[in-house]
Protein backbone atom coordinates (compact mmCIF):
# COMPACT_ATOMS: atom_id res chain seq x y z
CA UNK A 1 0.00 0.00 0.00
CA UNK A 2 1.06 3.84 0.02
CA UNK A 3 2.31 6.10 2.62
CA UNK A 4 -0.94 5.73 4.34
CA UNK A 5 -3.12 2.95 4.92
CA UNK A 6 -6.81 2.78 4.61
CA UNK A 7 -7.45 3.46 8.11
CA UNK A 8 -5.72 6.50 8.27
CA UNK A 9 -7.14 8.02 5.05
CA UNK A 10 -11.01 7.18 6.62
CA UNK A 11 -10.04 8.41 10.06
CA UNK A 12 -8.36 6.18 11.49
CA UNK A 13 -5.62 5.23 14.40
CA UNK A 14 -4.99 9.16 14.31
CA UNK A 15 -4.29 10.96 17.45
CA UNK A 16 -5.93 13.39 19.44
CA UNK A 17 -4.76 16.24 17.48
CA UNK A 18 -5.06 14.83 14.41
CA UNK A 19 -8.11 15.45 11.81
CA UNK A 20 -10.93 13.04 12.00
CA UNK A 21 -13.06 12.00 8.92
CA UNK A 22 -16.37 13.51 9.46
CA UNK A 23 -18.56 10.37 10.17
CA UNK A 24 -15.45 9.60 13.08
CA UNK A 25 -16.00 13.04 14.03
CA UNK A 26 -19.68 13.14 14.60
CA UNK A 27 -19.19 9.63 16.75
CA UNK A 28 -16.99 11.57 19.39
CA UNK A 29 -19.01 14.66 19.11
CA UNK A 30 -21.88 12.45 20.66
CA UNK A 31 -20.06 10.45 23.41
CA UNK A 32 -18.59 14.39 24.23
CA UNK A 33 -22.10 15.31 24.61
CA UNK A 34 -23.34 11.92 26.15
CA UNK A 35 -22.30 12.75 30.10
CA UNK A 36 -22.02 9.42 30.00
CA UNK A 37 -21.16 5.81 28.26
CA UNK A 38 -23.20 4.90 24.91
CA UNK A 39 -23.39 1.32 23.61
CA UNK A 40 -23.11 0.79 19.87
CA UNK A 41 -26.82 0.90 19.27
CA UNK A 42 -27.43 4.48 21.08
CA UNK A 43 -24.38 6.20 19.25
CA UNK A 44 -25.71 4.23 15.72
CA UNK A 45 -29.02 5.95 16.47
CA UNK A 46 -27.72 9.43 16.87
CA UNK A 47 -25.10 9.69 14.73
CA UNK A 48 -27.70 8.20 12.08
CA UNK A 49 -24.75 4.75 11.16
CA UNK A 50 -25.38 1.89 10.71
CA UNK A 51 -24.37 -0.45 14.02
CA UNK A 52 -21.66 -1.87 12.11
CA UNK A 53 -20.36 1.23 10.94
CA UNK A 54 -20.82 2.71 14.42
CA UNK A 55 -19.04 -0.17 16.07
CA UNK A 56 -15.84 0.60 13.41
CA UNK A 57 -15.32 4.34 14.22
CA UNK A 58 -15.80 3.29 17.72
CA UNK A 59 -13.27 0.98 18.00
CA UNK A 60 -10.73 3.54 16.02
CA UNK A 61 -11.70 5.73 18.53
CA UNK A 62 -10.46 3.48 21.49
CA UNK A 63 -7.26 2.70 19.13
CA UNK A 64 -6.46 6.71 19.02
CA UNK A 65 -6.59 6.89 22.28
CA UNK A 66 -9.69 9.15 22.68
CA UNK A 67 -12.32 7.35 23.73
CA UNK A 68 -12.88 4.16 26.68
CA UNK A 69 -14.16 0.94 25.93
CA UNK A 70 -15.58 -0.93 28.79
CA UNK A 71 -18.23 -3.68 29.82
CA UNK A 72 -21.46 -2.66 31.46
CA UNK A 73 -22.13 -4.15 34.76
CA UNK A 74 -25.42 -6.01 35.78
CA UNK A 75 -26.93 -8.41 37.54
CA UNK A 76 -29.34 -9.41 35.09
CA UNK A 77 -28.62 -12.93 33.11
CA UNK A 78 -27.50 -11.94 29.26
CA UNK A 79 -24.47 -10.20 27.58
CA UNK A 80 -23.53 -7.43 28.98
CA UNK A 81 -22.94 -4.50 26.77
CA UNK A 82 -19.72 -2.67 25.34
CA UNK A 83 -20.11 0.69 26.44
CA UNK A 84 -17.95 3.51 25.41
CA UNK A 85 -17.00 6.56 26.94
CA UNK A 86 -15.43 9.85 25.35
CA UNK A 87 -11.83 10.39 27.75
CA UNK A 88 -12.12 13.68 29.64
CA UNK A 89 -9.80 16.60 28.34
CA UNK A 90 -9.96 15.69 24.55
CA UNK A 91 -10.68 18.31 22.24
CA UNK A 92 -14.15 19.50 21.50
CA UNK A 93 -14.68 18.33 17.81
CA UNK A 94 -15.48 21.27 15.42
CA UNK A 95 -18.20 21.04 12.60
CA UNK A 96 -16.31 19.83 9.68
CA UNK A 97 -18.35 20.11 6.12
CA UNK A 98 -16.80 17.15 3.89
CA UNK A 99 -20.17 16.63 2.61
CA UNK A 100 -20.55 20.13 1.45
CA UNK A 101 -17.13 19.73 -0.24
CA UNK A 102 -17.97 16.31 -1.52
CA UNK A 103 -21.24 18.35 -3.38
CA UNK A 104 -18.96 21.39 -4.76
CA UNK A 105 -16.64 19.24 -6.19
CA UNK A 106 -19.04 16.06 -7.37
CA UNK A 107 -21.49 18.33 -9.54
CA UNK A 108 -17.99 20.29 -10.58
CA UNK A 109 -17.11 17.31 -11.84
CA UNK A 110 -20.56 15.99 -13.40
CA UNK A 111 -21.06 19.73 -15.11
CA UNK A 112 -17.76 21.14 -15.78
CA UNK A 113 -15.65 17.75 -16.91
CA UNK A 114 -15.71 16.62 -20.55
CA UNK A 115 -17.22 12.82 -20.41
CA UNK A 116 -17.79 12.76 -16.35
CA UNK A 117 -18.58 9.74 -16.20
CA UNK A 118 -14.90 8.37 -17.75
CA UNK A 119 -12.96 10.69 -15.71
CA UNK A 120 -14.62 9.68 -12.23
CA UNK A 121 -13.46 6.16 -12.86
CA UNK A 122 -10.24 7.10 -13.80
CA UNK A 123 -9.80 8.83 -10.73
CA UNK A 124 -11.39 5.53 -8.44
CA UNK A 125 -9.40 3.50 -10.65
CA UNK A 126 -5.77 5.58 -9.62
CA UNK A 127 -7.02 5.65 -5.77
CA UNK A 128 -7.89 1.60 -5.52
CA UNK A 129 -4.24 1.11 -7.19
CA UNK A 130 -3.20 3.52 -3.96
CA UNK A 131 -5.34 1.60 -1.48
CA UNK A 132 -4.15 -1.87 -2.94
CA UNK A 133 -2.08 -3.94 -0.33
CA UNK A 134 1.12 -4.99 -2.54
CA UNK A 135 2.16 -8.29 -3.27
CA UNK A 136 5.23 -9.74 -2.20
CA UNK A 137 7.53 -10.36 -5.70
CA UNK A 138 5.70 -13.50 -7.22
CA UNK A 139 3.19 -13.26 -5.65
CA UNK A 140 -0.36 -15.22 -7.32
CA UNK A 141 -3.82 -14.30 -5.69
CA UNK A 142 -7.07 -16.76 -6.91
CA UNK A 143 -10.43 -15.49 -7.28
CA UNK A 144 -11.30 -15.75 -3.65
CA UNK A 145 -8.08 -14.14 -2.40
CA UNK A 146 -9.04 -11.33 -4.58
CA UNK A 147 -12.34 -10.96 -3.82
CA UNK A 148 -11.48 -11.30 0.06
CA UNK A 149 -9.25 -8.27 -0.73
CA UNK A 150 -11.66 -6.41 -2.17
CA UNK A 151 -13.85 -7.01 0.56
CA UNK A 152 -11.59 -5.85 3.14
CA UNK A 153 -10.67 -3.03 1.60
CA UNK A 154 -14.23 -1.57 0.95
CA UNK A 155 -15.31 -2.64 4.66
CA UNK A 156 -12.66 -0.28 6.12
CA UNK A 157 -13.99 2.47 4.10
CA UNK A 158 -17.78 1.55 5.19
CA UNK A 159 -19.52 -0.23 2.52
CA UNK A 160 -20.84 -3.23 4.70
CA UNK A 161 -19.94 -5.89 1.41
CA UNK A 162 -20.84 -8.91 2.07
CA UNK A 163 -19.27 -11.54 -1.59
CA UNK A 164 -21.57 -13.74 -2.87
CA UNK A 165 -21.07 -16.67 -5.35
CA UNK A 166 -23.72 -18.64 -7.35
CA UNK A 167 -21.92 -21.02 -9.83
CA UNK A 168 -19.84 -18.74 -11.84
CA UNK A 169 -20.87 -15.60 -10.93
CA UNK A 170 -19.28 -13.83 -8.22
CA UNK A 171 -21.23 -10.41 -6.59
CA UNK A 172 -20.20 -8.09 -3.75
CA UNK A 173 -23.18 -6.37 -1.55
CA UNK A 174 -22.63 -3.09 -0.55
CA UNK A 175 -24.87 -3.35 2.28
CA UNK A 176 -24.53 0.52 3.13
CA UNK A 177 -23.02 3.69 0.85
CA UNK A 178 -20.85 6.04 3.18
CA UNK A 179 -21.26 8.53 0.35
CA UNK A 180 -25.01 7.93 -0.35
CA UNK A 181 -26.46 11.59 0.04
CA UNK A 182 -23.75 12.73 -2.73
CA UNK A 183 -24.05 9.27 -4.61
CA UNK A 184 -27.73 10.46 -4.85
CA UNK A 185 -27.56 13.43 -6.11
CA UNK A 186 -24.72 13.02 -8.59
CA UNK A 187 -24.85 9.41 -9.27
CA UNK A 188 -22.69 9.34 -12.35
CA UNK A 189 -19.78 10.59 -10.90
CA UNK A 190 -19.87 8.88 -7.65
CA UNK A 191 -20.85 5.39 -8.63
CA UNK A 192 -18.39 5.63 -11.01
CA UNK A 193 -15.20 6.42 -8.32
CA UNK A 194 -16.65 3.66 -6.54
CA UNK A 195 -16.53 1.57 -9.80
CA UNK A 196 -13.06 2.38 -10.79
CA UNK A 197 -11.51 2.21 -7.28
CA UNK A 198 -12.47 -1.53 -7.19
CA UNK A 199 -10.91 -1.88 -11.11
CA UNK A 200 -7.58 -0.40 -9.80
CA UNK A 201 -7.21 -2.36 -6.61
CA UNK A 202 -8.06 -5.67 -8.34
CA UNK A 203 -5.52 -4.70 -11.28
CA UNK A 204 -3.03 -3.57 -8.67
CA UNK A 205 -2.71 -7.20 -7.45
CA UNK A 206 -2.87 -8.93 -10.74
CA UNK A 207 -6.07 -10.39 -9.68
CA UNK A 208 -7.84 -12.64 -11.88
CA UNK A 209 -11.50 -10.69 -12.01
CA UNK A 210 -12.17 -7.92 -12.58
CA UNK A 211 -15.38 -5.77 -10.95
CA UNK A 212 -17.60 -5.55 -14.70
CA UNK A 213 -20.39 -3.14 -13.48
CA UNK A 214 -22.09 -1.82 -10.40
CA UNK A 215 -25.57 -1.65 -9.70
CA UNK A 216 -26.43 1.43 -7.64
CA UNK A 217 -29.20 1.21 -5.07
CA UNK A 218 -30.97 -1.80 -6.58
CA UNK A 219 -32.69 -1.37 -3.01
CA UNK A 220 -32.36 1.64 -0.75
CA UNK A 221 -29.64 0.05 1.41
CA UNK A 222 -27.78 -2.05 -1.14
CA UNK A 223 -25.91 -1.77 -4.19
CA UNK A 224 -24.34 -4.83 -6.65
CA UNK A 225 -21.11 -5.26 -7.67
CA UNK A 226 -20.55 -7.59 -10.40
CA UNK A 227 -17.69 -9.51 -10.44
CA UNK A 228 -16.14 -11.44 -13.87
CA UNK A 229 -12.86 -13.30 -14.61
CA UNK A 230 -10.33 -11.66 -16.41
CA UNK A 231 -8.66 -13.01 -20.21
CA UNK A 232 -5.55 -14.66 -18.87
CA UNK A 233 -3.47 -13.04 -21.11
CA UNK A 234 -4.20 -10.12 -18.86
CA UNK A 235 -3.09 -11.40 -15.83
CA UNK A 236 -0.03 -10.30 -16.08
CA UNK A 237 3.00 -12.84 -14.09
CA UNK A 238 4.63 -10.59 -10.87
CA UNK A 239 8.09 -10.93 -11.20
CA UNK A 240 10.69 -9.73 -8.65
CA UNK A 241 14.05 -7.90 -8.96
CA UNK A 242 16.64 -10.11 -9.66
CA UNK A 243 20.60 -9.21 -8.29
CA UNK A 244 23.05 -10.44 -10.68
Amino acid sequence: MGDMTVSELVGGDQGAGATLGESRARVLAVLQDAGGPLGVGEVASRVGLHANTARFHLDGLVESGLVDRSTEERAQPGRPRVLYTARPGTARVGRRSYRLLAEILASYVAAGVPQPTRAARRAGHAWGRFLADRLPPFGRVDAAAATKRLTGTLAEIGFEPEAVTAGRQRRILLHHCPFREVAEAHRDVVCSIHLGLMQGLLASIDAPIDAERLEPFVQPNLCIAHLTGRPAESVRPRTGSVIS
